[in-house]
């Protein structure tokens, strides 16, 4: 069970074309660079836009979190059932389109902020269509996370020796966190030396210009790397088979009474199905444990981003902490597989949850850095198990609920916002941020290692190692 099980091919089919795969780095880099930039500023807009409240920056975050809870597990049971190439031109144009029609509502709100009255209906229809394409939008990126961070590099490094599928992870880990370091600074030195106005602009025309470019890269990926075709292909043929034999089942059936078909409606909106899915796999505590990691306002998010600038931080320093603890997220991705090497996933995963709230317990506030290091080491373990260990059929739709369960417990720290809305309150909420952070999600794994192993560490070879004659 775990790594032990890893089976390789006696045959490995070639590598694949390695400016193939520079061309998807590429791509997913022109696509996080832009929810990047989004992600950043929406909290310094919404801080200008209602001063010296937290309030519009945590309804911002409670509909975007609450948009991925309820839709999440729909995002991955949606792009299960589309070929790749209706996921790709669906993604990008949505995510794309809703960053722009968001960037241009808020140069709006900040062009016009003198003319338009707080609560008049301008103002507000403003504001909701702010609030509704950011959350569209991050439901888009969701829809490209799942495609290429779960499905495209498991299908390029198939028949490949492990440590491809460990290599592909750590980049494409290095490129999300390399634009969570500059996408921030190039927006923060905008909006310091120039304005927020000018900010939102270049965000918008960012999305408008770069939407081009971001498909013909990842298109000509899917249509260079047989792999992928052939797996859409078989995914495309299981659906119309089940399709097939759901059809003459219900042509075979009675008539369904309304109550059975109101249930049926509210279990398929529930997605029960697709939690059901998740809650059957192996990796579902490693899954819990990385979702509570989520419930915390010690990070450079939104919550963090509006109070520090309340407090009269400028938004450059700002990115450039953000920048920071981006820097050690990338050392993340360069130690993990140097450690995978030596002690495989399940391991690794146990020594990052750990190292995780170590600078918590020393440091609060200074900790929120550090504690990156061991926070994406292990985000990159259980993704790889989830990887290893998760049936292809259900890959896509435990994808999916993973995202929700993660922005569930996002959410809670949002509503943790508006119950506190004022700024200096704020980080007074780490309190039980941190006690999900350090404790449960810890315990968690290392019950879930217990299980899987009947052990946490060789205390034999210990043993053994300290009795050899030489160590007396």
């Amino acid at each position: 069970m775990g790594d032990d099980n890893i089976r390789e091919p006696l045959v490995r089919p070639p590598p694949p074309d390695s400016s193939l795969v520079r061309r998807m780095y590429a791509g997913h880099f022109l696509a996080r660079w832009g929810a990047r930039m989004w992600e950043f500023s929406v909290g310094l807009y919404m801080i200008s836009i209602w001063p010296d409240s937290l309030l519009f920056t945590a309804i911002y975050g409670v509909v975007e979190s609450a948009s991925m809870a309820l839709f999440g597990s729909l995002i991955g049971k949606w792009v299960d059932r589309l070929s790749y190439a209706q996921v790709l031109r669906l993604w990008l144009l949505t995510q794309n389109m809703s960053f722009m029609v968001a960037g241009l509502a808020v140069a709006t709100l900040l062009i016009d902020q003198n003319e338009l009255q707080r609560g008049s209906p301008m103002f507000m229809f403003l504001v909701v269509l702010t609030n509704i394409s950011g959350a569209i939008g991050v439901l888009s990126t969701l829809a490209g996370t799942i495609l290429v961070e779960r499905e495209w590099v498991v299908v390029i490094s198939a028949g490949q020796p492990p440590q491809a599928l460990t290599k592909l992870n750590s980049v494409i880990r290095r490129i999300d966190l390399s634009c969570n370091l500059l996408a921030p600074v190039f927006s923060g030195f905008i909006i310091s030396f120039i304005s927020l106005r000018a900010s939102a602009v270049s965000l918008a025309l960012w999305n408008t210009v770069a939407v081009w470019l971001q498909y013909w890269l990842l298109n000509s990926v899917y249509n260079g790397i047989p792999a992928l075709c052939e797996s859409s292909q078989r995914r495309a043929a299981k659906l119309i088979s089940v399709d097939r034999l759901e059809e003459e089942g219900i042509v075979e059936a009675p008539s369904p009474s309304l109550r059975s078909r109101a249930l049926d409606w509210l279990y398929g909106f529930l997605l029960f199905d697709a939690w059901a899915v998740y809650l059957k796999q192996e990796v579902v505590l490693p899954g819990i444990a990385l979702a509570l990691l989520y419930f915390t306002v010690l990070g450079f998010g939104t919550m963090m981003t509006a109070a520090l600038k309340w407090q009269g931080v400028p938004a450059y320093v700002i990115a450039m902490g953000r920048g920071v603890s981006a820097v050690i997220g990338i050392t993340a991705t360069l130690v993990y597989p140097v450690a995978h090497s030596w002690v495989l996933t399940l391991r690794t995963g146990l020594w990052s949850i750990w190292a995780q709230s170590t600078p918590f317990v020393m440091d609060a506030h200074g900790g929120v850095a550090a504690s990156r290091l061991g926070l994406w080491m292990f985000d990159l373990a259980v993704m790889q198990q989830m990887q290893d260990l998760v049936p292809e059929s259900d890959r896509l739709i435990v994808g999916g609920v993973q995202n929700s369960l993660q922005s569930i417990l996002d959410l809670m720290a949002y509503v943790m916002g508006i119950i506190i809305s004022h700024p200096q309150a704020e980080l007074r909420a780490a309190g039980g941020s941190v006690l999900c952070v350090g404790v449960v999600g810890r315990h968690l794994y290392t019950i879930y290692i217990y299980r899987v192993r009947k052990h946490l560490f060789h205390f034999d070879k210990l043993c053994s190692n300290i009795c050899l004659p030489g160590h007396l």
